[in-house]
């Protein structure tokens, strides 16, 4: 279920997927939080699309611009047009003259890089520092020996604490 509601700090119109389901909802441009069951809903739908559509004709009415949008294609639609429109990215290097698959297999390289340096950085907080749980230069040190440049793995040491896949308790650092 689809809830197109508005905020009525804001007036900005949004889409609440499964309204019924939470407690809450927070405005995505001023970040009011609203209890849902106090939010007027102004369109709902089991169709996502519709709801998107229906949200777009609310804000043109509410710009004056109804007519307008009455003559522009489906969301759906300009979403496809849009996709068409131009060339790819493949075409573009191509035309630029660059090999577009050295390119694709250098992205490739390197998103295994990155995924093999937050894996190093994982393993050394498992495994430096013996039996007690590392420090961060430990951590540092271990990832270093095996590829990761220093600073990038205090990085990725403070990113897995941030997002709650790590955590330090005075100056020691545990997996979660």
């Amino acid at each position: 279920m689809y809830a197109v509601v508005g905020c009525n700090n804001c007036s900005m119109l949004w889409l609440l997927t499964d309204p019924d389901s939470a407690d809450s909802a927070t405005c995505p441009r001023c970040e009011r939080t609203h209890q849902t069951s106090k939010l007027k809903r102004l369109f709902e739908s089991e169709d996502r699309s519709a709801a998107r559509e229906a949200r777009s004709a609310l804000l043109a009415k509410k710009q004056g611009d109804s007519e307008a949008f009455a003559d522009v294609a489906h969301v759906s639609e300009l979403e496809q047009q849009a996709e068409d429109a131009g060339i790819d990215d493949r075409e573009y290097l191509e035309a630029s003259g660059i090999d577009a698959d050295s390119v694709a297999a250098v992205g490739e390289t390197t998103r295994e890089t990155a995924g093999s340096h937050d894996e190093i950085v994982r393993e050394a907080v498992r495994e430096a520092g013996g039996e007690d749980r590392p420090t961060e230069r430990e951590i540092v040190d271990y990832a270093a020996d095996r590829g990761v440049p220093a600073e990038k793995a205090s990085n990725l040491l403070e990113k897995l604490c941030r997002v709650g896949d790590a955590s330090e308790s005075r100056g020691r650092y545990r997996l979660l």
